[in-house]
């Protein structure tokens, strides 16, 4: 699907994001401590911990939101550590925020058409969208991914909390991403809504890689193919689902000590 976006060419082989060494200070309080991660094209990811173990921290400092006191993030190749968060999102890289970043007086339609349109060559057009606009298209695919075509009029101050999350994936989709990074999208979801989260998840395009914050590891461990856990700023422990899930040690530090 061709919808304008910047296009650029794929890798084969290697990293898509490869973080070396990164740190990130905050005054005196160091909120990441050399942390090194490569994660493969098409891989997906989940990183892990209590709170205040720089999981958040570590996605701001791939998206340039808050860029590393020092190391290095390279995305496909290329090493983006200092560039600005636009950059980063023409090549391919998304985010979804914990606190939804929506426009709530507008449609669902709406809203993910204009995100379309924002990573696109004719973002600045002041022409109105005809029928055959094929952002407009591309904005009716993706609300059918994340199964809203039911409510794709409604405003969205009016949906349903889950229903809000899966639109910020719409959002997150628009402009062919490589890679995308989930900060808690099971925050607050019901165990119907949990459900949803996951089949839209699974049923992503395979070459699309990403990395999921979750602190429901009943969804976490079901949508990723590997595990980081952090604690204190630093990569604690990487494994396979199954083996994170069975070590006796992030038991202990992420669910508590006399976890079965």
């Amino acid at each position: 699907m061709d919808n304008g976006a910047p296009r650029f060419s794929s890798v084969a082989a290697g990293a898509a994001l490869e973080l070396r060494g990164v740190t990130r200070l905050f005054g005196a309080l160091a909120a990441l401590t050399d942390v090194t991660i490569t994660v493969r094209p098409g891989e997906r990811r989940a990183v892990l911990g209590s709170n205040g173990a720089g999981k958040t921290t570590l996605f701001n400092c791939v998206t340039g939101d808050f860029p590393p006191s020092s190391g290095t993030i390279r995305f496909f190749g290329e090493d983006i550590t200092h560039f600005p968060p636009y950059e980063r999102i023409r090549r391919g890289l998304r985010r979804t925020y914990q606190i939804s970043a929506l426009f709530p007086g507008l449609s669902v339609r709406d809203n993910v058409y204009l995100a379309c349109r924002g990573v696109s060559r004719g973002r600045f057009s002041v022409l109105r969208p005809g029928t055959n606009d094929a952002l407009m298209h591309a904005s009716e695919a993706l609300i059918q991914a994340v199964h809203l075509t039911a409510v794709r009029e409604q405003r969205v101050a009016e949906l349903a909390h889950g229903q809000q999350r899966q639109l910020e994936i719409a959002l997150a989709l628009a402009g062919a991403p490589r890679f995308i990074l989930f900060d808690e999208p099971a925050a607050g979801l019901s165990p119907t809504e949990r459900r949803e989260l996951i089949e839209i998840l699974t049923s992503l395009p395979a070459h699309i890689g990403y990395i999921i914050i979750e602190h429901d590891m009943d969804v976490a461990l079901r949508v990723v193919e590997s595990v980081t856990m952090m604690h204190n700023g630093r990569v604690f422990k990487e494994g396979l689902p199954h083996e994170i899930e069975a070590d006796p040690e992030v038991q202990e530090l992420y669910l508590g000590a006399g976890h079965a």
